[in-house]
């Protein structure tokens, strides 16, 4: 078990207590966890990369971490109602959405390699500044209502993008003539 596994495994234990922090209203303890476990993303992929660390099992944990507190704050914010049902929706859904793709084409014996794309890129920078700065204005009482409504745009306008994007490369892939073999 190589460091960097072990910090990423560090950040997936640490969902839970985020997850208690936002259900039990401490969102400044919320943001201090999310920002711990960002400064942790961080570490784990310098070190891995830095250092010849990488692993087969840090490419499965690391996004597996991601996206573990990434969804898993959008539900809880979104079950207080500190952001709309709908963003919840939408954000989960594509992560769904992705994994079912995935899983259809492992069923159907054309196994799709993932890639991330540049737009799913940007929509995971959007949707860490918008939990960033719900949960810190949250938690240290900061009215940044401008701010909120233009990252909660960048989010959904961006997980849109990021759906039909794997959306058309699924199908492409699906539809090639490798896929028909």
């Amino acid at each position: 078990m190589s460091i960097p596994n072990l910090i990423t495994l560090a950040r997936i234990f640490m969902v839970p207590l985020v997850v208690w922090a936002i259900a039990s209203h401490t969102m400044w303890i919320a943001f201090v966890l999310f920002l711990v476990a960002g400064v942790s993303d961080a570490v784990d992929g310098f070190l891995a990369k830095r250092f010849g660390m990488t692993t087969e099992l840090g490419a499965y944990l690391d996004p597996l971490a991601d996206k573990a507190l990434i969804v898993s704050i959008y539900l809880t914010l979104g079950i207080n109602g500190d952001i709309p049902l709908w963003l919840v929706i939408l954000v989960v859904s594509r992560d769904i959405l992705i994994v079912g793709g995935i899983i259809l084409s492992w069923l159907m014996d054309n196994p799709l390699k993932i890639k991330p794309l540049w737009v799913s890129k940007l929509n995971t920078v959007a949707q860490i500044a918008f939990a960033c700065v719900v949960l810190g204005s949250l938690g240290f009482n900061i009215q940044v209502p401008t701010l909120r409504a233009v990252l909660m745009g960048a989010v959904a306008v961006l997980t849109l993008l990021s759906i039909a994007a794997y959306l058309n490369d699924w199908v492409r892939h699906m539809n090639s003539p490798k896929a028909h073999s």
